[in-house]
């Protein structure tokens, strides 16, 4: 698949999320997630002297048409439509909603026979009441007549995503499957980082490439967001106030997508963050570092400015996403393909996740939970994406190996005859263990075979008589052209191989015009255990050499045992 159209088929990905989304009706989107009946709220803002059984009995002065982040932050009176349900014994009833970053909640229940109940939460007793999915539940006080009303006062809201979100009334059984649910999802998210955190640290031992830390970094930020955005901190930690819990959501989440280009950066290639890039993807880093900081930090002090921060920092994701993969394409790197499917759906989150923070689309649970999903996919493609890498590197390492050995062989091989050259030949047969035979033949009269043939000719002579020398020669010999037409072979003593065999190969092997090619060698024995006996044994192999050239070339002598003594 080419680049271009890898990029082409996520941004698409990206556009039918965002458009998919917008799309659902609003039924679908508040569900999504959630258990239970869903309860339609109206807000008040609150003023001196209000009482909850005034309120109670005037549902009439609540707004029920206008968005609730339009109020601002503050304190509120949020009151629910008609209810007729019953919580009994055999089935008790729970009221859910979502948890966001306010101070106390009162929640006062009205039942039917004109009785209410009165439960209050503060930030510690939120914690405690957390369930999976960062969902308050408050049980619903068993009584013989059905509830009518729920109201609850809301004090010190922040109001960036709602005053009072996702409120429903569910049974304890409801309860439970959703927190079943909710812990299979994060649960495998988490058990799937731990894995992909033991397994790439492991790699990383073995290997020691940077871009495994980068991505052991980047999981474990998600690791730590899942654990803050789920509410599983909450029943690790009860004692924590819920809004010291949000402030570390933002935190982790502002370092995990830091951590996500710090991944990038050291995961593509280095030509990818030449120049523009690589600054932007630097400030972008930083950016997104600094903002879950401030968040963490500014909170309780100016929550709507902190989280306002919050969201356009989250900008600079796709703002460095696009050129990086742009340059990936420019610069055709390896891994663009599988790392542009990788980071589809995170961007879409990115995205929509910004524009709802800034109220320009809907927000809810499905939304806030999607980040989990979508990182969840993304770790699990970006550890294909290291996998593909990873082969990559050992094919490269191969082919520097294979590279390397070539590289040697035509350092120690003759160009003309594939043979050992005479460097390559004396590290070999220097320092073998036992006795020797070493034997140098000569091609007679080679000169009037080049003048003859021409240099062509007799390179394919010199050619024709390696092959034959090759072939006639037991495998474990070495054999070198040690110049011009003189070629030195050495064999262990013990082969036993007859001279006499080589000149027979030569004298039938065929030639450039049927020309006779023979040769005079000579040959001696003894150790080659270091220098000094190398130039011994050549000494007398030379020797016998020069004595088969006499004696009228085309036969073998051997160096006598009073020269070798």
């Amino acid at each position: 698949m080419r680049a271009g159209g890898v990029l082409k088929r996520a941004w698409t990905l990206i556009a039918c999320v965002l458009a998919a989304y917008c799309l659902l009706p609003d039924s679908a989107r508040a569900q999504a997630g959630m258990t239970g009946t869903s309860v339609p709220v109206c807000v008040l803002p609150s003023l001196p002297g209000m009482s909850p059984t005034q309120l109670l009995h005037t549902p009439g002065r609540f707004d029920c048409a206008t968005p609730q982040q339009h109020f601002g932050g503050g304190d509120f009176w949020a009151i629910s439509g008609p209810l007729a349900s019953v919580s009994s014994d055999r089935t008790p009833l729970r009221v859910r909603f979502g948890s966001v970053y306010q101070g106390n909640v009162t929640l006062h229940i009205l039942y039917a026979d004109g009785a209410t109940a009165t439960l209050p939460l503060d930030g510690h007793a939120a914690t405690r009441s957390m369930q999976l999915g960062a969902i308050l539940e408050l049980p619903v006080p068993v009584r013989a007549t059905p509830v009518t009303r729920l109201l609850w006062h809301i004090e010190d809201a922040a109001n960036v995503r709602g005053i009072l979100l996702g409120a429903r009334i569910a049974t304890e059984d409801q309860s439970e499957r959703s927190n079943l649910l909710m812990a299979s999802i994060y649960a495998a998210f988490g058990g799937l980082c731990v894995a992909l955190l033991v397994y790439n640290l492991a790699l990383w031992g073995a290997l020691r490439h940077r871009f495994q830390l980068a991505y052991c970094l980047m999981v474990s930020a998600l690791l730590a967001y899942t654990l803050t955005s789920s509410g599983a901190l909450a029943w690790l930690l009860p004692g924590i106030e819920n809004n010291f819990r949000i402030r570390l959501n933002y935190l982790t989440l502002g370092w995990a997508g830091a951590a996500a280009l710090l991944f990038a950066r050291a995961f593509f290639e280095p030509r990818v963050f030449v120049g523009w890039v690589g600054k932007l993807t630097n400030i972008a880093t930083i950016v997104l570092a600094l903002a879950g900081l401030q968040f963490a930090l500014l909170a309780p002090l100016s929550i709507r400015f902190a989280d306002l921060t919050f969201s356009l920092a989250f900008v600079t994701i796709p703002i460095a996403a696009i050129p990086i993969l742009y340059r990936a394409w420019r610069t055709r790197s390896n891994y663009l393909w599988l790392f542009a499917i990788a980071w589809a759906a995170p961007l879409a989150m990115a995205v929509t996740r910004t524009l709802a923070n800034l109220h320009l689309i809907p927000g809810d649970f499905w939304l806030d939970n999607s980040t989990i999903l979508s990182m969840a996919a993304e770790s699990l493609l970006s550890s294909l994406a290291i996998a593909y890498r990873m082969h990559l590197l050992s094919r490269e390492r191969d082919e520097a190996v294979a590279a390397e050995a070539i590289a040697k062989r035509l350092a120690e091989t003759d160009p003309l005859t594939g043979l050992l050259n005479r460097r390559a030949f004396l590290d070999q047969a220097i320092g073998r263990s036992g006795e020797q035979m070493l034997l140098i033949a000569d091609l007679d009269h080679f000169k009037q075979i080049n003048e003859t043939l021409g240099h062509d000719g007799g390179d394919e002579v010199l050619r024709r008589v390696a092959r034959a020398l090759r072939m006639s020669l037991p495998a474990g010999a070495l054999i070198a052209r040690f110049g011009g037409e003189e070629f030195a072979i050495v064999v262990e003593a013990k082969t036993r191989i007859e001279p006499d065999t080589i000149l027979d190969a030569l004298r039938v092997t065929r030639m450039p015009f049927d020309l006779t090619v023979t040769a005079s060698i000579g040959f001696s024995t003894g150790v080659l255990e270091a220098e000094p006996d190398w130039k011994r044994l050549y000494r007398l192999a030379d020797t016998a050499l020069f004595a088969a050239k006499s004696a009228g070339r085309d036969r073998v002598r051997r160096a006598v045992e009073r020269e070798a003594a």
